[in-house]
């Protein structure tokens, strides 16, 4: 019998999922057992597409025993659908569920933590009762740190490198930009649109995109790669004893292990700490539990053991995550333990930067060869002296093409909207504050096609603050491209917003979606607004309709299955 195997595949859009998978695979090791671990986008069938064909027959894992962990939100209607759903499938095929599905929940006061650790707990139960850890190898103990992924190799000397622009994009495009391969497009402008006096600094972004090959529809979204401020990278190497100008060749420990796309070779440690690895982000348990395992300072190990343990997430969510407070401040914390750390293993202690997703808000029907977006510049307080900044959006902010020319990592894929190409099919579009971004791309694509039946629900809180493209809207109007409806919360005593002014105008929306096949979009920040829209939509159609509750449900229901009803919501 060949040694048994798990095969650990994730999906990830923030890294959690990731986290927690590359932590079952180290947990593996320790207990001997092969482990390959893997993101579902790099497998080798369509893996979600492959799994749900009708023609599978009942019996297809029939000798396969797996178990389901779902990472979700418990504020979202669908909680841990995808993970429901899995588990239900698999179970259909033939597999033999190990545990019932593990059902994360951000929600919780200590993460999504609370959920899988008493499931991996379980898991590892169930998986050494069948394949037990060899007598003659016992597991490997906790506190000894397994292998690093990679060595670096540090040179002597400094060779030639090649320019910072050909180090991120490559010098050989294949095919569209990608992200290995982005497209560096230059910053043509860099605009405040919030009143000087507003809370909140947006700004309107646009790239000369010529010669890219990028193409893309209302509703694609732009991905942007990131990096960590000067300051930030200077600090870093500080602490940890690095030289940020010695360049290295990144070499895999083990065969088969390709080396990240994304980082050069040689690399200097500059370009990877400002470039690749995520020093502005949260740690995550994981990154606590390897520095434990390499400190040297006992005072340290001891308090850094204690974040690791069980015992430990509420002392370690009250220092790290309810503050936001950064894997560089940390490390900071922790000197001895930081300036200790062998280089070889940056990689496995950090993650990489990820890419941020914007919705593009214009149309190269009417803005050839540019890309615009509109961005909320991310900074708020905790009880950390410092403001916390989003790594992304500071980073653009930042950037002046009015002092040299300034380049910016992107390219483009679909988004969660499509918007209807029959002539003459209306679309009602709800876009509160920067929501309202995909709208004005489909807005100014729809008109240069010469559709009719744009109407538009705009909330803000001041009109002269806050009402991006309010001239553009205000023109459209004029000409009869757009119906405007504006919901300014702060301008009257009672707070007023989108979804009041579409339950005041139910018997258009109604008209619209049930006598004209309108199709209703629904953008913005996921915390309240996307239930209240849903729940003024329900009204209307018990009032407007004549449906009973349940009859309104389903008629929803019914919008969202056909694509009627289309929602891309952030938190």
């Amino acid at each position: 019998m060949p040694s048994p195997g798990l095969l650990v595949l994730f999906g990830s859009q923030t890294g959690t999922a990731q986290d927690v998978s590359e932590r079952l695979g180290r947990e593996a090791r320790r207990r001997r057992l092969d482990c390959r671990v893997q993101a579902l986008d790099s497998y080798s069938v369509n893996f979600w597409r492959f799994i749900f064909r009708k023609n599978l027959p009942p019996t297809s894992l029939c000798q396969m025993d797996f178990a389901v962990l779902g990472l979700g939100d418990s504020s979202y209607a669908k909680f841990n659908f995808v993970a429901k759903k899995l588990h239900r499938r698999l179970l259909q095929l033939g597999g033999r569920a190990l545990l019932p599905v593990c059902l994360g929940d951000d929600q919780h006061e200590l993460g999504p933590d609370a959920a899988v650790d008493p499931w991996l707990h379980d898991l590892w139960g169930k998986v050494l009762g069948l394949y037990p850890v060899p007598l003659d190898l016992g597991t490997i103990p906790a506190g000894v740190p397994l292998p690093s992924k990679f060595t670096l190799h540090f040179l002597p000397a400094a060779p030639r490198v090649c320019s910072e622009g050909q180090r991120v994009a490559g010098t050989d495009p294949q095919g569209p930009p990608s992200e290995q391969q982005p497209f560096l497009a230059p910053m043509v402008t860099n605009q405040r649109v919030t009143g000087p006096s507003h809370f909140q600094d947006v700004r309107l972004m646009e790239f000369d995109i010529t010669g890219s090959g990028l193409s893309f529809a209302a509703g694609d979204v732009v991905l942007i790669q990131p990096e960590n401020a000067a300051s930030h990278t200077q600090q870093f190497c500080q602490v940890l004893g690095l030289d940020p100008d010695q360049n290295f060749t990144l070499l895999p420990r083990e065969p088969g292990v390709p080396c990240p796309a994304r980082l050069p070779q040689p690399c200097s440690v500059r370009h990877l700490v400002s470039h690749y690895l995520d020093i502005a982000s949260v740690p995550r348990r994981s990154f606590f539990e390897l520095l434990a395992c390499l400190s040297p300072h006992e005072l340290e190990r001891e308090k850094l053991l204690h974040f690791s343990s069980p015992q430990g997430q509420e002392e370690l969510y009250s220092y790290c995550n309810r503050p936001r407070r950064t894997i560089l401040e940390v490390l900071c914390d922790f000197p001895h333990t930081a300036g200790a750390i062998p280089a070889d293993y940056l990689l496995d202690l950090i993650p990489p930067i990820r890419p941020r997703a914007f919705s593009i808000a214009s149309s190269l029907l009417v803005h050839p060869s540019r890309l615009q977006i509109l961005v909320a510049v991310v900074q708020f307080q905790t009880r950390l002296k410092e403001p916390r900044r989003g790594l992304c959006s500071s980073w653009l902010a930042s950037l002046d093409p009015g002092q040299g020319p300034v380049q910016v990592p992107l390219w483009v894929r679909p988004g969660g909207l499509t918007f209807p190409q029959t002539p003459g099919t209306p679309v009602i579009m709800v876009g509160p504050g920067t929501g309202v971004a995909p709208f004005r791309a489909a807005v100014q694509e729809r008109v240069a096609q010469g559709q009719s039946g744009n109407v538009l629900f705009f909330g803000c809180r001041l009109r002269d603050q806050d009402f991006y493209w309010e001239a553009e809207w205000m023109e459209l109007e004029g000409r009869g491209c757009l119906t405007l409806f504006t919901a300014f919360s702060r301008e009257q005593e009672r707070k007023v917003y989108v979804q009041h002014r579409l339950r005041e105008l139910g018997p258009l929306v109604w008209e619209l979606l049930d006598r004209q096949g309108a199709y209703f979009y629904l953008a913005g920040n996921a915390k309240c607004m996307p239930a209240d829209v849903s729940e003024a939509l329900t009204s209307i159609f018990q009032e407007q309709g004549g449906l009973s509750g349940p009859d309104a449900a389903t008629y929803l229901a019914r919008l969202q299955r056909t694509l009627r009803f289309q929602s891309e919501t952030w938190a």
